[in-house]
C-alpha cells in the first residue's frame, strides 16, 4: 500500500511539474519565430518600404507595399513561423487589384525586439499597428486578412473596426480546439492564449470569406466550416488537394483572394 501511494504521489508530482512547465513555456509550443539581423535588408521592390511601430516594451518590424494610387490597403497578419521575409510574398497579386500591403511581424519574430508575453498584449500590438497605417486608407477599401496563426487576430481587430472585409485563410475556431486536436492530453485550463476567432467572429459585422485547403492536416477544413456557419452571410471556399503549407501551390488559392478582393 505504502508503495501505490508512494507511486501515486510521484506521478502527480510529475504532472504538477509538466504541468507548470506547460503553463510557463507555451509560447514555445505556439510562436516559432525566426530572427533576422538588424541589418537586414528586404528587396521586394521600390514601391515596398520598411516601417516602425513603437509598442510598449518593444519595435515592431513593417513592410508597407505602397502604389501610386491605390483602390485600398490588406492589413496582413501572417502564421505562426518564419518572419516578413518568408511571408510578404505574391506582391503581384496586390499589385494587378489596386492594393497596398501592410505586414507587420509579431514580438520576437524578423527585425522586432521584444517577446509575446500575453495574448492581450498581441491584440493591443496588433491594434497599434492599423492605427498607426489605416488613416491613410480613409475613402478607400480596407481589408483585414489573416493566415493561421494570424486569423484569430484578424477576426477580433475586424470585429473593433469593421473593415469592408475580412479575410480569413487556413482558419481555426479557436486555440483550445487546436490544443484538444494535437495534444489532447493538455488540461484546458493551462491555456494562457485561447485566441477565440469564433468569439471574435460573432461580433464582426463586415463581409466575410474563408479559404482553407482541402487536405490541411494541422487546421482541418472543418474548423473554417465551423465559422462559416457561425457568420451567416459568409463565403466558404475549400481548395482541392490544397495541405496547410502549399496553399500558394494552386490557382485556385489565388482565384479565391482575386475574386475576394475585387468584391471588396
Amino acid at each position: 500500500m505504502r508503495l501505490l501511494l508512494a507511486g501515486a504521489a510521484a506521478a502527480a508530482l510529475v504532472a504538477l511539474a509538466l504541468s507548470a512547465a506547460l503553463y510557463a513555456l507555451q509560447e514555445r509550443l505556439i510562436f516559432q519565430p525566426v530572427k533576422l539581423s538588424a541589418t537586414h535588408r528586404f528587396d521586394f521592390g521600390a514601391d515596398v518600404h520598411e516601417r516602425w511601430i513603437d509598442v510598449p516594451g518593444a519595435r515592431l518590424d513593417a513592410l508597407h507595399l505602397q502604389l501610386a494610387a491605390p483602390r485600398g490597403v490588406v492589413f496582413y497578419l501572417h502564421g505562426n513561423a518564419g518572419n516578413l521575409a518568408d511571408w510578404f510574398t505574391s506582391t503581384e497579386l496586390y499589385r494587378r487589384h489596386g492594393f497596398d500591403l501592410f505586414m507587420l511581424d509579431y514580438r520576437g519574430y524578423g527585425k522586432s525586439s521584444g517577446r509575446i508575453q500575453s495574448e492581450a498584449q498581441l491584440h493591443a500590438d496588433t491594434r497599434a499597428a492599423w492605427d498607426a497605417i489605416a488613416a491613410r486608407y480613409v475613402g478607400g477599401k480596407r481589408v483585414i486578412l489573416g493566415r493561421s496563426l494570424g486569423t484569430a487576430l484578424a477576426a477580433r481587430l475586424a470585429a473593433e473596426v469593421q473593415p469592408d472585409l475580412l479575410l480569413l485563410v487556413s482558419s481555426y475556431t479557436g486555440m483550445g480546439a487546436m490544443a484538444a486536436l494535437h495534444y489532447p492530453w493538455v488540461p484546458r485550463a493551462l491555456l494562457r492564449y485561447p485566441l477565440r476567432t469564433d468569439a471574435a467572429l460573432a461580433a464582426v459585422r463586415s463581409p466575410v470569406v474563408l479559404v482553407h485547403g482541402e487536405r490541411d492536416e494541422f487546421i482541418p477544413a472543418a474548423h473554417s466550416a465551423e465559422l462559416h456557419r457561425l457568420a451567416p452571410g459568409s463565403r466558404l471556399l475549400i481548395v482541392p488537394g490544397a495541405g496547410h503549407n502549399d496553399l500558394e501551390n494552386f490557382p485556385a488559392y489565388f482565384d479565391a483572394v482575386s475574386a475576394a478582393l475585387e468584391g471588396a
